[in-house]
């Protein structure tokens, strides 16, 4: 094995590490608060079956290419240098301090800096139409939904239907995610896989995701615990299908890759004002903006980085 095939399945071990790291809280994250005394490996069997099922099904339908075409502007490289390791490691690193920066910026620029405008465009809808879309929905039910969660906690009668009804969401939820980003996992490899080389790589991510729930989501899990009534599985529910349906939409809108990040960051945040503004009057609101202004202040340190690495890039491509 020549140096730069061993980069590009390093590569790819890396970004699928980075990746599910970071980037599976936005999904699982409500999931895994809701669920936290069920054992781990029940959650990673269900989360795995769902990722099995939407790698193997892009991999038959687009002929071999488990991205969903998500990579027909993004090249793979005739040669694979020790520099195409940066990104993930870098996401590896930032991921450990529990900042949810945007794989699709960090990754995907990497190997095409032309597409970064139609990603950003993308991305910033994405966030604005998530913000909007909670805020609408949560000024309709703060009162007479998300105020009854949070002062009646769930009986056991109502549990029974909201677990089938949180899972079916986190379901759906999970696999336009899957979607999205097999994208940032699979830029390292083939464009079009062999059916060893999709087994070995789904292998793989599910160790790897199995590491993650073992471990209750990681830091980043932080960004979901603080915000309001979130461990409700009542809650949960609701944000998981708000932020499957975003997902969906955008998925079908076009190909072209964008950051999920931003879309979660966005319904959190709209979902937080809402709720703050119908149930608190003035309680915590300084302390919340703030937050909020934090959380998007996390995900553009992604974008920025993002860019900073396409021209480290091309300074070490032409020395």
């Amino acid at each position: 094995m020549d140096s730069s095939t061993l980069v590009m399945y390093l590569g790819f071990i890396l970004a699928a590490y980075s990746v599910v790291g970071n980037d599976t809280i936005q999904t699982l994250g409500t999931f895994l608060s809701s669920n936290e005394r069920k054992k781990w490996w029940i959650l990673w069997l269900f989360a795995g079956g769902i990722l099995s099922a939407t790698l193997i099904y892009g991999y038959i339908n687009y002929a071999g290419d488990v991205s969903y075409g998500r990579l027909a502007k993004y090249p793979l490289p005739v040669h694979f240098s020790w520099y195409f390791l940066l990104p993930p490691i870098i996401l590896m690193l930032l991921t450990r301090t529990g900042i949810p920066v945007s794989t699709s910026f960090l990754i995907l620029t990497f190997f095409n800096e032309k597409n970064l405008s139609s990603m950003v465009l993308k991305s910033l809808s994405g966030y604005l139409v998530a913000f909007t879309a909670a805020i609408l929905i949560y000024v309709i039910i703060a009162k007479s939904v998300e105020k009854r969660f949070i002062e009646n906690p769930i009986t056991k009668r109502e549990t029974k239907i909201w677990t089938i009804l949180q899972w079916g969401s986190t379901g759906f939820l999970w696999s336009q995610w899957l979607i999205q980003d097999f994208a940032n996992i699979y830029v390292y490899l083939p464009r079009k896989l062999d059916s060893l080389t999709m087994i070995l790589s789904l292998v793989i991510i599910l160790g790897m995701l199995a590491y993650i729930m073992s471990t209750k989501g990681g830091s980043i899990q932080t960004i979901i615990r603080t915000k309001t009534n979130t461990v409700d599985l009542r809650s949960a529910t609701i944000i998981d299908f708000t932020y499957g349906i975003i997902l969906f939409y955008f998925k079908e809108l076009n190909s072209v890759p964008m950051s999920t990040t931003w879309v979660f960051i966005g319904i959190l945040a709209g979902r937080e004002i809402a709720i703050n503004l119908m149930l608190r009057r003035d309680e915590g609101r300084r302390l919340m903006f703030k937050n909020l202004l934090m959380d998007l202040f996390k995900v553009c340190i992604g974008l920025i980085v993002s860019i900073i690495l396409v021209f480290v890039v091309n300074y070490l491509a032409n020395r």
